[in-house]
């Protein structure tokens, strides 16, 4: 995938993230600068997407650890190295590890 490719479906990714966050009705605080996508809960707790641009992928810091996801082009989604899970699935597990409800993100 070469750079713009990648930088366009990754800065994609992260307004439908917000998109997400917004229409899921959680109390998630978000903030998006160069590139970095900041989810915080209301416990302080945050998330941290980013943009990995010389790896191609999308990296999410959680509570539960750090996660790497790459581009599937058949299925076009991010999907999580090793599981294969789909981002915004990944996403709706963390948030509410952290949130301490059920968050359901949909892309």
């Amino acid at each position: 995938m070469d750079e713009s490719t990648f930088d366009r479906l990754a800065d994609e990714t992260l307004v439908a993230i917000e998109e997400a966050i917004d229409e899921s009705g959680a109390d998630i605080d978000y903030d998006s600068a160069g590139g970095i996508l900041t989810l915080e809960f209301e416990n302080g707790s945050q998330i941290i997407i980013n943009k990995q641009a010389p790896l191609t992928q999308i990296w999410v810091a959680a509570r539960s650890g750090g996660f790497h996801f790459d581009y599937d082009d058949d299925a076009a989604c991010w999907r999580l190295q090793g599981s294969g899970e789909e981002l915004f699935a990944c996403l709706g597990r963390y948030c509410s590890e952290q949130a301490g409800e059920a968050v359901e993100l949909l892309p």
